[in-house]
């Protein structure tokens, strides 16, 4: 594709020079591709994954053509399956709405609803909110989709995954204005694709070339571990890495990872549905800022999240799921960036990683390893499969 503006897109003034001044010049391939249809009132579908930039692919269209809200009936809607995400869009957003006189608000549970009430009763022109807590406050009155002139569906494989759907779709029905949708996911598949038929006019698709991260963008280390020795593995792994994102199936098991790992002086926070909003944000910021070298994190709470610059990817309890297995390593190998997925085995988990292994074409060597191993300082140097040729 040949380079564009964003001013050749259709994109207004104040909002050029506002992200010229963030240093953001050159639109992002998906943003290339869906700006122009989206300002012009296209219904769209983009295929595209998180950290492609698609945020500013629906934000500056959706800022540019919703008009003021009246008390309680916002006329944007950004639907999204996580607090983090909403957070996150919000910020992206709230800067540039100053600057064409909008007002945008995040609307999500696990905090209180005053705030979030106060906004909807003053006229917050955009709401970016999760589906349980805006159809809490539809139900409560406090809110009217009949006026929504904008509406987004974004990370709309996630909320399918999650479970979200049916409160989609009962948002969905609540909105009888004549509107534009505009939908992001991974995928255009199963639910989505319902919605897509149901909901949506004649969208045009647009597909930014799959930023997927592919097997071979990443290094892969399938260790064995014993049980005992597990937590020092894992704290010997932090000691070679800036930045370690590790995996847990459930909450309470995050919770006491991190508490394992303090004590093994490895600074460590947590992020999953039962903390509160403050802490989660916190265990974030703190990650992102370097504060903390370690996020013990449930898939659930990490999905959606764009974090830069992560070292190695720790799969403490195994996945049975190729494609999940993907997505979480994947969180390594952003950007054209490289980085180490670690699988830490325990005796009876070999068949979950067999699996995996299988469905995605890797015939790396399993390889058994104590905490004193002095390789797991600098897994991206070991290579397990030259080592096993060698022995061979």
């Amino acid at each position: 594709m040949t380079s564009t503006t964003f001013e050749a897109l259709g994109v207004s003034r104040d909002i050029v020079d506002a992200l010229a001044r963030d240093g953001i010049e050159t639109p992002f391939p998906i943003q290339a591709l869906t700006i122009r249809d989206a300002l012009a009132g296209r219904d769209m579908c983009g295929k595209a994954k998180t950290g492609s930039g698609k945020t500013l692919a629906f934000g500056i269209p959706l800022l540019e053509r919703v008009s003021k809200a009246q008390s309680r009936k916002p006329t944007g809607l950004v639907l999204v399956p996580t607090r983090e995400l909403a957070n996150q869009v919000f910020e992206v957003l709230a800067p540039l709405a100053k600057l064409v006189g909008r007002r945008v608000k995040a609307v999500y549970g696990g905090v209180g609803f005053e705030s979030q009430i106060d906004a909807l009763k003053k006229g917050a022109d955009i709401i970016v909110g999760t589906p349980g807590r805006l159809i809490d406050l539809m139900e409560r009155g406090e809110v009217s989709f009949e006026a929504i002139e904008v509406l987004v569906l974004d990370e709309a494989d996630r909320m399918a995954d999650m479970g979200f759907m049916p409160q989609v779709q009962k948002i969905l029905y609540g909105i009888r204005s004549e509107h534009q949708t505009m939908l992001f996911s991974a995928t255009l598949d199963g639910a989505v694709k319902v919605v897509v038929n149901r909901y949506m006019q004649d969208p045009v698709f647009h597909e930014v070339e799959s930023d997927e991260p592919t097997v071979e963008e990443m290094e892969h280390r399938f260790l064995y571990v014993h049980e005992m020795d597990k937590v020092k593995v894992l704290a010997a792994i932090t000691k070679g890495a800036e930045r370690v994102l590790v995996f847990c199936d459930t909450k309470r098991g995050a919770d006491k990872l991190v508490s394992k790992l303090r004590r093994e002086d490895v600074r460590a926070g947590a992020i999953h549905g039962d903390l509160g909003q403050g802490a989660r944000e916190k265990a974030l910021a703190d990650f992102m800022a370097g504060k903390i070298p370690v996020l013990v994190a449930t898939d659930v709470a990490a999905r959606g999240l764009h974090i830069e610059g992560i070292d190695v990817v720790v799969h403490w309890d195994p996945t049975d799921d190729h494609k999940n297995y993907l997505h979480r390593s994947g969180r390594t190998a952003r950007a054209g960036e490289s980085g180490v997925a670690v699988t830490l085995m325990l005796w009876n988990q070999e068949n979950a990683v067999r699996v995996v292994q299988r469905r995605l074409g890797l015939s790396i060597p399993w390889v058994e390893v104590f905490s004193n191993d002095p390789r797991l300082t600098d897994l991206k140097a070991w290579d397990p499969a030259a080592e096993a040729s060698v022995s061979a």
